[in-house]
């Protein structure tokens, strides 16, 4: 069959939420901390094929912010890198010559010190360790194939998309459009727990495949913030405005590192389990110069910087999402052909051209104190009366700040964020 049929791609990223859990002692937080991505190797049971792509994932991840901030031009950025690399990478299982080259370049994976194989070795890993369903935060990972009942998919492919990417393969009716969306997006809603509806508005007339990713992570803070204590704050969008926000507040210790070459503060806070959230306050002028460092090493220096010391931390409530095009993104990083009549994607089904006509994302974050469950009890701490040399530092996220949530088991990193407006109505 000559004529080219289209592959629809849809990749989600979904929910984080700092809820109310119990407070953890010191001793258990610095066994909490998150240092990734030093001594993987180390790890027991540590999975080498896994380690392999740690690299190239946190490159990518980083790549692709910096094109995002590009385009998003001083608006809020929040996506799920590893979303998106784990829904092209099931992708390159299918393709063949310059399409799979240009896939592998884009992705940030050097064939010269990674085995294809082991890319898909690595990501099975990563999947069967976030999908774990004894941790202590929420989080689910997977991929859905909806599939033509013309296309006959060959049988390899489709015994890897299942064995290394848990992808459940469902057959639909592409004829009847309108009836093969709606088994889309029900689908799409149920993995991300009603938080996505009707995200997919409608299908190309030749779309004879839809792939989906999701992933959804909810996690309870390890030192919760006290919903009594927030209160309404001024948060600067630039020089000359500010918007009102509910300004959360810790006084307790936290992992903290003060940058003095990129000029900025690093805070980590974690969530019960094994994951964490990085958020990182440049000084006033100094974002560009933050964003333009963010690279694997920055974070691993930063991570192997932290301090536990006792600070005064304002956070504010949010809730942001974006949206964006994966296509248009892909195309400024030279990865073109597999959306062109010049794809080969010749090993995905029998006697079919294919190529990706469309590529979106969307994620979600909601970040809180739980104020519900946190006003249910009153918690009186007494400290001893002391003068502290020196004061803590009072840390305030009142500007633009990033966010980083990783998870310490797989070093992963699953979503990255630049809040701008923490205030911003969700798109």
């Amino acid at each position: 069959m000559k004529s080219s049929l289209y592959l629809c791609l849809l990749l989600l990223g979904l929910q984080v939420r700092g809820q109310h859990r119990s407070n953890l002692n010191d001793e258990q937080q610095e066994q909490k901390t998150l240092h990734f991505p030093e001594d993987h190797s180390q790890a027991e049971g540590e999975n080498l094929a896994h380690v392999k792509i740690v690299s190239s994932n946190s490159d990518f991840a980083f790549r692709f912010y910096k094109q995002v901030r590009e385009e998003g031009d001083n608006k809020n950025i929040f996506f799920s890198p590893l979303s998106i690399s784990t829904a092209f990478a099931m992708l390159c299982l299918g393709a063949k010559s310059n399409t799979l080259n240009q896939l592998h370049k884009g992705l940030a994976f050097n064939l010269t010190e990674i085995e294809e194989q082991e890319i898909h070795e690595g990501f099975q890993h990563v999947l069967r360790l976030l999908n774990d369903p004894h941790q202590e935060f929420q989080l689910s990972m997977g991929n859905g194939l909806f599939i033509d009942d013309r296309l006959k998919l060959l049988q390899k492919f489709l015994d890897d998309v299942t064995n290394f990417y848990h992808s459940e393969p469902m057959y639909s009716n592409f004829q009847n459009s309108s009836e093969a969306l709606k088994e889309i997006n029900k689908y799409i809603e149920t993995k991300t727990h009603g938080k996505i509806v009707d995200l997919l508005k409608g299908l190309d007339a030749d779309t004879v495949m839809v792939l989906v990713n999701y992933i959804f992570f909810k996690g309870y803070w390890e030192k919760p913030f006290n919903n009594l204590s927030t209160r309404d704050y001024d948060f600067k969008l630039d020089d000359k405005n500010s918007v009102k926000v509910k300004m959360m507040h810790h006084s307790k210790v936290f992992n903290v590192h003060r940058d003095e070459n990129l000029s900025c503060w690093v805070v980590e806070i974690p969530y019960k389990g094994t994951a964490s959230a990085l958020f990182i306050l440049p000084d006033e002028g100094t974002m560009k110069q933050v964003e333009d460092a963010l690279l694997e090493e920055t974070l691993s220096n930063w991570m192997q910087s932290l301090k536990k010391r006792k600070i005064y931390l304002d956070l504010p409530k949010f809730s942001i999402s974006g949206s964006y095009n994966v296509k248009s993104l892909f195309a400024k990083m030279g990865v073109t052909e597999v959306f062109s009549d010049q794809a080969d994607l010749s090993g995905v089904a029998e006697n079919t051209l294919l190529k990706v006509s469309k590529a979106i994302h969307k994620a979600m974050v909601d970040v809180s104190e739980n104020g519900t469950e946190a006003a249910a009890a009153t918690v009186i701490e007494l400290v001893p009366l002391s003068a502290e040399i020196p004061p803590p530092p009072h840390i305030t996220f009142d500007r633009p700040f990033l966010m980083i949530i990783a998870e310490k088991s797989t070093h992963s990193i699953l979503f990255i964020g630049k809040i701008v407006n923490p205030a911003a109505k969700e798109e």
